[in-house]
């Protein structure tokens, strides 16, 4: 069925609910003569009469009885969804999704987003921690965070955190007994603490730099996780040097529980952006979020 054939099917719905034409024009803003004549095209188009016309009424056929009731009803669900819909457009309501990892979700996304739960009863977030790069459009994601601004084509990036030292912490009772490392290249006689990303296919390479000297080191060790919660964990028991953003383990380095080592080395990190589609239709849940989780330096 052509689309433009959907108006002749509204333009009988009205007339069968008024029961005249002059009341269905007028509330279809046509004149009585065009609504009569799309009437009289559907008419010939189904081979079937629909309404009996007089000089003083309008009645429905007992073929135009069973349309009206077949299809008046699904039109008047499908307006109504069309009206929900657009209500969107003025109410913040609906669910946002975001893909992220695990420390910019505990450390960013929540803790800014609970707010807007709480002034919003109608607006819902999804927050799925994972290390591979979703395609946030194909897995149905609003938007996507990771660190730094580089993000595909057609997509618009937004900052949400500063840039922060990346730090090289252990326990204290881990090296008792051991020589703390001096330079990147110690590291190899050392226990690390790896993490595990699936968009690396391998172990996280530590990249330390100081001044315009980098070195990149493939570090060993008995632990390895893809969380940065479990890898801190590790550290604090004592089973090696682990590489973290410096907010994971400032208040543990700060109480004595973990040495920052290499400090002159620990580059600064690109801090997180938030990226999405440059040509989504932003509803106003969306639009509340993106204002709660923007950096403001």
């Amino acid at each position: 069925m052509r689309r433009d054939n959907l108006n002749d099917f509204l333009a009988f719905i009205a007339v069968a609910r008024e029961q005249s034409f002059t009341k269905a024009a007028a509330k279809l803003g046509v004149s009585q003569s065009a609504l009569s004549y799309t009437v009289r095209t559907l008419e010939g188009r189904l081979g079937v009469r629909l309404l009996s016309r007089t000089t003083r009424s309008v009645s429905l056929t007992e073929a135009g009885e069973r349309l009206f009731h077949s299809i008046g009803p699904r039109f008047d669900e499908i307006e109504a969804e069309i009206t929900a819909v657009s209500e969107w457009r003025d109410k913040p309501a609906g669910t946002i999704r975001f893909t992220t990892v695990e420390h910019a979700a505990e450390a960013i996304l929540w803790p800014r987003l609970a707010p807007v739960l709480v002034n919003y009863p109608d607006i819902k977030v999804e927050i799925i921690s994972d290390y591979a790069r979703a395609d946030i459009v194909a897995d149905r994601f609003d938007a996507g965070v990771r660190l730094g601004e580089h993000v595909d084509k057609d997509m618009i990036s937004m900052r949400l955190s500063p840039d922060f030292p990346l730090i090289l912490a252990a326990s204290p009772a881990y090296f008792e007994g051991r020589a703390r490392p001096e330079t990147p290249e110690d590291l190899t006689s050392h226990a690390c603490i790896n993490l595990r990303l699936p968009t690396h296919g391998g172990t996280f390479t530590w990249t330390l730099r100081k001044g315009d000297r980098e070195v990149n080191v493939r570090t060993e060790g008995r632990a390895t996780f893809n969380t940065f919660a479990l890898m801190r964990s590790a550290a604090l028991q004592g089973f090696g040097i682990g590489c973290f953003a410096g907010d994971i383990v400032k208040d543990d380095i700060h109480a004595g529980r973990l040495v920052a080592v290499l400090e002159d080395w620990s580059p600064p990190i690109p801090g997180y952006h938030l990226y999405y589609p440059s040509r989504r239709q932003h509803s106003p849940a969306f639009a509340l979020a993106l204002e709660a989780l923007r950096y403001r330096g």
